[in-house]
């Protein structure tokens, strides 16, 4: 239904990749989601909104190399305001998105906002 799923709930230190985007390291737009926290307690993303733009992300790929990117910058998103194109559109460079929950949190409705990492890839090793 064209929705980005999020890991399940008893895995909170899963990430997840998009499968229909960029692999690590290959030219195009790679997605990453996971949780920031969970009912069991703080989950993998728990500290994306604190990263700053210039540290580093590394991810394994499946040939036991590893991309490792560059943080441009960090942004809170309103869900109801998403910018789809913004987010998951098509990069000719490698490029790399890490998402999870942000904003306000209501038991009734979950969280109000998306924290969106947005990076470049600088190597590979």
């Amino acid at each position: 239904d064209r929705q980005l799923e999020t890991p399940p709930f008893d895995r909170p230190k899963a990430a997840g990749w998009y499968e229909g985007g960029a692999t690590p390291g290959e030219a195009g737009t790679a997605i990453a989601v996971g949780h920031r926290d969970t009912p069991t307690g703080p989950a993998v993303f728990a500290a994306l909104p604190l990263v700053k733009p210039g540290k580093t992300i590394e991810a394994r790929r499946a040939d036991g190399r590893t991309a490792v990117y560059t943080v441009d910058r960090v942004q809170v998103f309103d869900k109801s305001g998403f910018p789809d194109k913004e987010v998951y559109g098509r990069a000719r460079r490698p490029e790399l998105r890490v998402l999870t929950c942000g904003g306000l949190y209501s038991r009734r409705t979950g969280y109000s906002s998306n924290v969106v990492v947005f990076a470049h890839l600088t190597a590979t090793r």
